[in-house]
């Protein structure tokens, strides 16, 4: 999961190298912080939190292939 939202964040931002995901444990929930450069905030982001949504459903769908519970955090 890590992996995916990496690529789909280095995707849509104009500063690739400044993404990075860490992952930690929340009793059953896995959380991946999604860590993005100040001016790539609102890329990530979208209008009205589209792209977050996005982002979250397809990390979402993921999981449950794997029987997993993973939140998405962005942040700065």
């Amino acid at each position: 999961m890590k992996e995916l939202v990496e690529v789909i964040a280095k995707a849509l931002v104009d500063e690739p190298e400044g993404v990075s995901v860490t992952e930690r444990q929340e009793g059953r929930n896995t959380v991946l912080e999604l860590h993005v450069a100040d001016g790539d905030m609102g890329k990530v982001i979208g209008k009205q939190g589209r792209i977050a949504k996005s982002i979250r459903a397809v990390v979402k769908a993921a999981a449950a292939k794997e029987n997993k519970r993973v939140i998405v955090d962005i942040t700065q």
